[in-house]
């Protein structure tokens, strides 16, 4: 399986960083998982988007979703050839958003371009090649982690969420936890983001082999710093990177 990082800025695009946007690849199978705001021109570096198997999106923030407006647009409107409607799976009331971007006479077109699976409670699907599954997290709004096992071996990615249980249940024995850092400290009004330290320690209690940190508050601290405080509580590391890939 294969991990391609294409994007991971915190709370909008910097020059040659989108926001949270990956692709996941095992033999034919292909996953865009978060679309978030630059991501889908990086998308296309690697894979036509009419070739996508799915998308797959952690929940209704502009940084992890706004660019399936642009996707929705390519797909209707462009260049691309969409023999079926392309699988989207995403929390409560994101066709909702889509239409009140669209407006409501796009409303009976959007099944043509997607099929769309709202995620409520834990819940699992294959697609292809890949076997997803996912579950609720801790972001102060509907927002979803997600597993991805290719035969023995498992992604597993945060979204956006703070400590919490089931991101330790979802991370478990994961060969590859990619979790979000995009807190520098934790906020008096309570926790939605982790901080490093935070997913170090779902690592350790997950027993995940590898961490990768992404999305990571970089107004407030940068990844060698991230990377040091997350080395703390688990001793393997790195910072995701815009164009970097992983093999899984």
């Amino acid at each position: 399986m294969k991990l391609t990082i294409l994007g991971t800025a915190t709370p909008y695009p910097r020059p040659d960083n989108p926001c949270s946007g990956y692709l996941v690849q095992h033999g034919d199978t292909s996953i865009w998982m978060d679309a978030g705001t630059g991501t889908l021109a990086e998308l296309q570096r690697h894979i036509p988007l009419d070739a996508l198997d799915g998308i797959w999106i952690s929940h209704a923030h502009a940084d992890h979703s706004a660019d399936l407006l642009t996707a929705y647009y390519a797909l209707r409107f462009g260049d691309l050839t969409l023999t079926r409607p392309l699988p989207l799976i995403g929390p409560p009331g994101l066709v909702d958003r889509l239409v009140g971007f669209l407006g409501h006479r796009e409303a009976a077109v959007i099944p043509e371009v997607f099929e769309v699976t709202e995620m409520r409670g834990w819940q699992e699907r294959v697609i292809g090649e890949l076997a997803l599954s996912w579950g609720p997290m801790n972001h102060g709004m509907p927002a979803f982690g997600l597993r991805i096992q290719a035969g023995a071996r498992t992604l597993a990615y945060s979204g956006d969420s703070a400590y919490c249980e089931g991101l330790v249940e979802l991370a478990e024995g994961a060969d590859l936890l990619l979790c979000e850092a995009g807190a520098s400290e934790h906020p008096p009004a309570g926790a939605v983001h982790c901080t490093p330290e935070d997913a170090g320690r779902i690592a350790r209690e997950a027993g995940a082999e590898r961490l990768v940190l992404t999305h990571i508050d970089l107004i407030h601290t940068d990844a060698p710093n991230a990377r040091a405080r997350a080395l703390t509580g688990f001793p393997s590391v790195e910072c995701a990177l815009p164009g970097q890939s992983f093999t899984i």
